[in-house]
Protein backbone atom coordinates (compact mmCIF):
# COMPACT_ATOMS: atom_id res chain seq x y z
CA UNK A 1 0.00 0.00 0.00
CA UNK A 2 0.90 3.41 -0.21
CA UNK A 3 -1.58 5.98 0.70
CA UNK A 4 -3.06 4.27 3.44
CA UNK A 5 -0.72 2.48 6.57
CA UNK A 6 -1.93 -1.03 8.48
CA UNK A 7 -0.28 -2.52 11.04
CA UNK A 8 -1.63 -4.86 13.90
CA UNK A 9 -0.31 -4.86 17.13
CA UNK A 10 -2.00 -6.37 20.90
CA UNK A 11 -4.96 -7.19 18.86
CA UNK A 12 -5.48 -4.04 17.26
CA UNK A 13 -5.52 -3.08 13.24
CA UNK A 14 -4.27 0.31 13.04
CA UNK A 15 -5.28 1.36 9.54
CA UNK A 16 -4.05 5.77 8.67
CA UNK A 17 -5.13 7.39 5.96
CA UNK A 18 -1.63 8.75 4.71
CA UNK A 19 -1.60 11.30 2.14
CA UNK A 20 -1.15 14.56 4.56
CA UNK A 21 -0.19 16.87 1.53
CA UNK A 22 -3.56 16.17 0.43
CA UNK A 23 -5.13 16.38 3.99
CA UNK A 24 -5.79 12.68 2.95
CA UNK A 25 -8.26 13.25 0.60
CA UNK A 26 -9.77 10.15 -0.86
CA UNK A 27 -8.15 9.04 -4.42
CA UNK A 28 -9.27 6.05 -6.79
CA UNK A 29 -5.70 4.48 -5.33
CA UNK A 30 -6.26 5.44 -1.89
CA UNK A 31 -10.33 3.78 -1.81
CA UNK A 32 -8.59 0.58 -2.64
CA UNK A 33 -5.97 0.46 -0.49
CA UNK A 34 -8.60 1.36 2.40
CA UNK A 35 -10.80 -1.17 1.11
CA UNK A 36 -8.57 -4.04 1.09
CA UNK A 37 -6.93 -2.59 4.63
CA UNK A 38 -10.60 -2.74 6.03
CA UNK A 39 -11.13 -6.35 4.59
CA UNK A 40 -7.72 -7.77 5.64
CA UNK A 41 -8.40 -6.61 9.54
CA UNK A 42 -12.34 -7.48 9.19
CA UNK A 43 -10.59 -11.42 7.90
CA UNK A 44 -7.74 -11.90 10.46
CA UNK A 45 -8.11 -13.71 13.18
CA UNK A 46 -5.97 -11.83 15.08
CA UNK A 47 -7.36 -8.96 14.88
CA UNK A 48 -10.59 -7.68 17.43
CA UNK A 49 -10.23 -4.08 17.11
CA UNK A 50 -9.65 -1.79 14.53
CA UNK A 51 -8.61 2.23 14.87
CA UNK A 52 -8.85 4.20 11.88
CA UNK A 53 -7.47 7.58 11.61
CA UNK A 54 -5.59 10.09 9.56
CA UNK A 55 -1.68 11.13 9.33
CA UNK A 56 -0.96 15.00 10.48
CA UNK A 57 -3.47 17.71 10.73
CA UNK A 58 -6.55 16.03 9.00
CA UNK A 59 -8.49 12.63 9.23
CA UNK A 60 -10.01 13.10 5.97
CA UNK A 61 -10.84 15.50 3.39
CA UNK A 62 -13.48 13.40 1.67
CA UNK A 63 -13.30 12.79 -2.35
CA UNK A 64 -9.90 14.38 -4.30
CA UNK A 65 -11.23 17.28 -6.23
CA UNK A 66 -8.80 17.53 -8.36
CA UNK A 67 -8.80 13.62 -9.63
CA UNK A 68 -12.67 14.59 -9.83
CA UNK A 69 -12.59 18.00 -11.75
CA UNK A 70 -10.49 15.82 -14.04
CA UNK A 71 -13.28 13.12 -14.57
CA UNK A 72 -15.85 15.75 -15.10
CA UNK A 73 -13.48 17.18 -18.11
CA UNK A 74 -13.59 13.98 -19.79
CA UNK A 75 -16.87 13.12 -19.19
CA UNK A 76 -16.99 11.01 -17.12
CA UNK A 77 -19.07 12.47 -14.09
CA UNK A 78 -18.61 10.97 -11.22
CA UNK A 79 -17.42 7.28 -12.66
CA UNK A 80 -19.04 5.23 -10.39
CA UNK A 81 -17.22 5.92 -7.66
CA UNK A 82 -20.12 5.84 -5.18
CA UNK A 83 -21.10 2.35 -5.82
CA UNK A 84 -17.46 1.17 -6.78
CA UNK A 85 -15.36 2.92 -3.86
CA UNK A 86 -17.42 4.49 -1.11
CA UNK A 87 -19.98 2.00 -0.85
CA UNK A 88 -18.37 -1.14 0.13
CA UNK A 89 -15.75 0.86 2.51
CA UNK A 90 -18.96 1.43 4.30
CA UNK A 91 -20.44 -1.79 4.25
CA UNK A 92 -17.24 -3.16 5.52
CA UNK A 93 -16.80 -0.73 8.67
CA UNK A 94 -20.76 -1.57 9.55
CA UNK A 95 -20.55 -4.49 8.70
CA UNK A 96 -17.27 -6.03 10.34
CA UNK A 97 -17.81 -8.54 13.35
CA UNK A 98 -15.86 -6.02 14.99
CA UNK A 99 -15.62 -2.91 16.97
CA UNK A 100 -13.93 0.10 14.62
CA UNK A 101 -13.13 3.32 16.09
CA UNK A 102 -12.61 6.16 14.55
CA UNK A 103 -9.61 8.93 15.99
CA UNK A 104 -10.37 12.09 14.26
CA UNK A 105 -6.99 14.13 14.74
CA UNK A 106 -7.55 17.08 12.21
CA UNK A 107 -10.33 17.85 9.33
CA UNK A 108 -13.36 15.04 8.82
CA UNK A 109 -14.93 16.85 5.42
CA UNK A 110 -17.38 15.19 3.07
CA UNK A 111 -17.07 11.30 2.52
CA UNK A 112 -14.27 11.78 5.53
CA UNK A 113 -16.71 12.87 8.14
CA UNK A 114 -18.99 9.85 6.86
CA UNK A 115 -16.35 7.62 7.49
CA UNK A 116 -16.07 8.62 11.08
CA UNK A 117 -19.66 8.26 11.34
CA UNK A 118 -19.77 4.80 10.32
CA UNK A 119 -17.36 3.78 13.16
CA UNK A 120 -18.89 2.08 15.95
CA UNK A 121 -16.92 4.85 18.46
CA UNK A 122 -15.88 8.44 17.66
CA UNK A 123 -12.79 9.79 19.70
CA UNK A 124 -11.94 13.46 18.76
CA UNK A 125 -9.26 15.92 19.06
CA UNK A 126 -9.88 19.03 20.26
CA UNK A 127 -8.83 20.39 16.99
CA UNK A 128 -11.12 18.30 14.79
CA UNK A 129 -13.50 19.81 12.61
CA UNK A 130 -16.99 18.22 10.85
CA UNK A 131 -17.77 19.49 7.79
CA UNK A 132 -20.45 18.03 5.69
CA UNK A 133 -19.34 19.59 2.48
CA UNK A 134 -21.75 17.92 0.00
CA UNK A 135 -24.17 20.61 -0.54
CA UNK A 136 -21.15 22.73 -1.04
CA UNK A 137 -20.06 21.60 -4.47
CA UNK A 138 -23.48 21.09 -5.40
CA UNK A 139 -23.69 17.44 -4.69
CA UNK A 140 -26.24 15.08 -2.30
CA UNK A 141 -24.58 12.95 0.49
CA UNK A 142 -22.81 9.70 0.12
CA UNK A 143 -20.94 7.34 2.13
CA UNK A 144 -23.77 6.34 4.36
CA UNK A 145 -23.98 9.98 5.92
CA UNK A 146 -27.92 10.53 5.05
CA UNK A 147 -28.24 7.10 7.25
CA UNK A 148 -25.35 7.26 9.90
CA UNK A 149 -25.69 11.24 10.77
CA UNK A 150 -29.60 11.04 11.52
CA UNK A 151 -28.81 8.23 13.94
CA UNK A 152 -26.49 10.12 16.13
CA UNK A 153 -28.43 13.22 16.05
CA UNK A 154 -31.53 13.15 14.56
CA UNK A 155 -33.19 13.42 11.72
CA UNK A 156 -33.51 17.32 11.94
CA UNK A 157 -30.23 17.88 13.26
CA UNK A 158 -29.08 15.68 10.55
CA UNK A 159 -30.92 17.96 7.54
CA UNK A 160 -29.23 20.83 9.18
CA UNK A 161 -25.71 19.61 9.17
CA UNK A 162 -25.79 18.61 5.64
CA UNK A 163 -28.36 21.37 3.70
CA UNK A 164 -25.98 24.21 5.56
CA UNK A 165 -22.66 22.69 5.12
CA UNK A 166 -21.54 24.71 8.52
CA UNK A 167 -18.54 23.24 10.03
CA UNK A 168 -19.16 21.44 13.70
CA UNK A 169 -16.46 21.98 16.05
CA UNK A 170 -15.25 19.11 18.70
CA UNK A 171 -16.93 20.68 21.26
CA UNK A 172 -20.29 21.10 19.56
CA UNK A 173 -19.85 17.58 18.03
CA UNK A 174 -18.98 15.72 21.53
CA UNK A 175 -22.57 17.99 22.68
CA UNK A 176 -24.42 17.12 19.96
CA UNK A 177 -23.49 13.01 20.34
CA UNK A 178 -21.49 12.48 17.09
CA UNK A 179 -18.28 11.82 19.24
CA UNK A 180 -17.64 10.26 22.50
CA UNK A 181 -15.00 11.41 23.70
CA UNK A 182 -13.09 14.74 23.32
CA UNK A 183 -9.18 15.04 24.42
CA UNK A 184 -6.32 17.69 23.89
CA UNK A 185 -4.67 17.15 20.24
CA UNK A 186 -1.43 15.48 21.77
CA UNK A 187 -3.49 13.10 23.88
CA UNK A 188 -5.94 11.54 21.24
CA UNK A 189 -3.20 8.94 19.92
CA UNK A 190 -2.47 7.00 23.52
CA UNK A 191 -6.27 8.01 24.55
CA UNK A 192 -7.86 6.26 21.27
CA UNK A 193 -5.05 3.31 21.47
CA UNK A 194 -6.26 2.78 25.24
CA UNK A 195 -9.64 2.52 23.95
CA UNK A 196 -8.96 0.20 20.58
CA UNK A 197 -7.03 -1.93 23.00
CA UNK A 198 -9.93 -2.02 25.75
CA UNK A 199 -12.04 -3.35 22.84
CA UNK A 200 -9.69 -6.05 21.90
CA UNK A 201 -9.21 -7.29 24.79
CA UNK A 202 -13.31 -7.76 25.36
CA UNK A 203 -15.46 -10.39 24.09
CA UNK A 204 -15.69 -10.34 20.59
CA UNK A 205 -18.60 -12.73 19.75
CA UNK A 206 -20.70 -10.54 22.13
CA UNK A 207 -19.43 -7.38 20.34
CA UNK A 208 -20.29 -8.29 16.78
CA UNK A 209 -23.48 -9.52 17.76
CA UNK A 210 -24.31 -6.06 19.61
CA UNK A 211 -23.29 -4.61 15.69
CA UNK A 212 -25.88 -6.80 14.31
CA UNK A 213 -28.77 -6.12 16.98
CA UNK A 214 -28.37 -2.52 16.71
CA UNK A 215 -28.30 -1.89 13.06
CA UNK A 216 -31.33 -4.27 12.82
CA UNK A 217 -33.39 -2.46 15.41
CA UNK A 218 -32.73 0.34 13.78
CA UNK A 219 -35.00 -0.03 10.55
CA UNK A 220 -37.35 -3.24 12.69
CA UNK A 221 -40.12 -3.51 14.97
CA UNK A 222 -39.99 -4.39 18.23
CA UNK A 223 -40.98 -7.48 18.12
CA UNK A 224 -38.39 -8.85 15.15
CA UNK A 225 -35.81 -6.86 17.34
CA UNK A 226 -36.71 -9.17 20.32
CA UNK A 227 -36.21 -12.27 17.92
CA UNK A 228 -33.13 -11.36 16.48
CA UNK A 229 -31.91 -10.55 20.58
CA UNK A 230 -32.69 -13.90 21.46
CA UNK A 231 -30.75 -15.57 18.34
CA UNK A 232 -28.41 -13.58 19.31
CA UNK A 233 -28.15 -14.61 23.02
CA UNK A 234 -28.44 -18.43 22.20
CA UNK A 235 -25.12 -17.81 19.83
CA UNK A 236 -23.14 -15.85 22.18
CA UNK A 237 -23.92 -18.37 24.67
CA UNK A 238 -22.51 -21.15 23.14
CA UNK A 239 -18.86 -19.11 23.28
CA UNK A 240 -16.47 -19.85 25.54
CA UNK A 241 -16.02 -16.50 26.53
CA UNK A 242 -19.69 -16.49 28.12
CA UNK A 243 -19.33 -19.80 29.93
CA UNK A 244 -15.76 -18.80 30.96
CA UNK A 245 -16.81 -15.41 32.23
CA UNK A 246 -19.94 -16.94 33.86
CA UNK A 247 -17.25 -19.17 35.75
CA UNK A 248 -15.25 -16.03 36.72
CA UNK A 249 -17.88 -14.05 38.06
CA UNK A 250 -19.15 -16.90 40.12
CA UNK A 251 -15.54 -17.44 41.57
CA UNK A 252 -15.76 -13.99 41.95
CA UNK A 253 -12.57 -13.16 39.07
CA UNK A 254 -12.09 -10.80 36.57
CA UNK A 255 -12.91 -12.27 33.33
CA UNK A 256 -10.15 -13.03 30.39
CA UNK A 257 -11.51 -12.89 27.27
CA UNK A 258 -9.93 -14.58 24.62
CA UNK A 259 -12.20 -13.91 21.46
CA UNK A 260 -13.55 -17.40 21.51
Amino acid sequence: MNDVLYSVDEGVATITLDRPEAMNALTVRMKTELLEALTMASHAYAVRAVLLTGSERAFCAGQDLGEHAANLEAGRGLDDTVRTHYNPIIRVITEMGKPVIAAVNGVAAGAGASLAFACDLRIASDRAKFTMAFTGIGLAPDSGASWTLQRLVGPARAAELLLLNEPLGAARALELGVVSKVVPSEELPTAARALAVRLAQGPTSAYAATKRAVAFAAGSTLDDALELEADLQDACAKTDDHNNATRAFLNKERPVFEGR
